[in-house]
């Protein structure tokens, strides 16, 4: 699976997805594309893992999740825990301005493309690497 076109990531990564096929699948590809990944199938999940403190450079999650908190609500939590955590948002069913919902968010609709997925979360992990040494 992994193009040899795309560079190596670092970082780790909180995928929250609820079906098990596209999460067994994105995390995969994140994995074969040098990322550390963790997964939760619900916000609820999720987040006992970032109170927890579990090492995380970003959030990927699905915005329609079970269990009565959906991926929005989870990145807003989510923020209040570590203000500065990198944001991707997908859906295959809803459109979203990321932005709005969650200030520097992205948005990357199902389906999307492993390799593309790759490259956006390695970007937002060095920016925000980056911010951090400034700072």
């Amino acid at each position: 699976m992994q193009d040899r076109g795309v560079p190596r990531g670092r970082g780790r990564v909180l995928l929250v997805e609820d079906e098990p096929l596209i999460s067994d699948i994105a995390a995969e590809a994140l994995q074969e594309q040098g990322f550390e990944v963790e997964t939760a199938a619900n916000a609820g999940d999720a987040l006992r893992r970032l109170a927890a403190e579990s090492p995380v450079d970003i959030l990927f999650t699905d915005i329609d999740l079970p269990g009565g908190m959906d991926g929005t609500a989870l990145a807003r939590c989510a923020r209040r825990l570590r203000s500065d955590l990198p944001v991707i948002f997908t859906s295959g069913r809803y459109r979203l301005d990321a932005s709005e919902a969650v200030a520097g968010a992205m948005f990357l609709p199902k389906p999307y493309d492993l390799n593309m997925l790759g490259r956006i979360v390695g970007d937002l992990v060095f920016k925000h690497e980056i911010a951090a040494a400034i700072a």
